[in-house]
């Protein structure tokens, strides 16, 4: 659905994106994972048609760049940063939008309804959209890149600083996108959700590709081993302790220390996508 061929963007001396290449597959949700700074935004307004790549390619659809208005019409895109008018109603702007599509006034509110209805947000059309909490705001501005119906939607970070229930709500609309044959890119800094919806997870820094497989393929190359911890009652009026064994085995592990004398707790700490993302691209903080 959508090719990156050796795409190549500095600004300045900044080397925002360094010869990255990578495919999306139809009817896929595919994760995109990286630090602040890491060149994630920029692959994606490359994506887009939003920026123009100083060297390399995007292909979409087969159709080409998105830097053309025909071939970018199939895209859809959730920025992180909510677009939507405050002082008009859920209805108004989504009309508005649907309008700028270059629909009908008549199929603009049709297309409306309908995307209302599938983010929970119908009893609230006549809202403005200034009174919405956060989570409704993430919602409508969903619900604004699903008015053309496209081929392939981007979505940028689209449960920042929402509640649980408004956050589920999202992670269960995503995936119901994607079974009715929609390609998505998923950006996200919150592992679980990425280890949840993805079905491909690629992982990029200074502008590199550093990984690119399955949440499983990620973490049995690049997650490193388990930890088992097995914490020891006090003997002979010495303290408790807790012993700690990296591991590639720790069910034989643990089956080697259950029948010691004093075991009070065990635990195993097996590695995630979280280990997969600070083992490829460190624990500095990035600001």
């Amino acid at each position: 659905m959508l090719r990156l061929t050796h795409l190549r963007k500095t600004f300045g001396r900044i080397v925002a994106v360094d010869d990255l290449s990578l495919s999306i597959e139809r009817g896929s949700i595919f994760g995109f994972l990286g630090p602040n700074g890491a060149g994630k935004s920029t692959t994606i307004n490359m994506a887009i048609g939003l920026v123009k790549p100083d060297s390399g390619t995007v292909d979409f659809d087969g159709n080409g760049s998105p830097m053309n208005a025909e071939v970018r019409s199939g895209l859809g895109a959730a920025p992180q940063s909510i677009a939507l008018y405050d002082d008009l109603t859920a209805m108004e702007n989504l009309v508005l939008f649907a309008r700028l599509y270059g629909m009908s006034r008549a199929d603009a509110r049709r297309r409306a309804v309908h995307v209302l209805e599938l983010t929970g947000l119908a009893d609230r059309k006549g809202d403005r959209a200034g009174g919405y909490s956060g989570g409704m705001k993430r919602r409508l501005n969903l619900a604004a890149a699903l008015l053309h119906d496209p081929k392939l939607l981007l979505l940028d970070e689209p449960t920042a600083g929402v509640d649980p229930q408004s956050r589920n709500s999202i992670l269960d609309l995503v995936r119901t996108l994607r079974d009715q044959g929609r390609t998505i890119v998923y950006t996200t800094h919150y592992m679980e959700e990425a280890a949840r919806l993805c079905d491909r997870v690629a992982i990029i820094d200074h502008g590199k590709l550093l990984a690119l497989d399955s949440v499983d393929g990620l973490i049995a190359r690049h997650g490193g081993r388990s930890t088992v911890s097995v914490t020891y009652g006090a003997v002979d009026g010495g303290d408790a302790r807790t012993d700690r064994v990296q591991t590639d085995n720790p069910v034989a592990e643990l089956s080697g220390r259950l029948n010691a004398p004093g075991v009070q707790a065990v635990r195993v700490d097996r590695p995630d996508l979280e280990s997969v993302f600070l083992h490829l691209t460190g624990r500095s903080l990035r600001d």
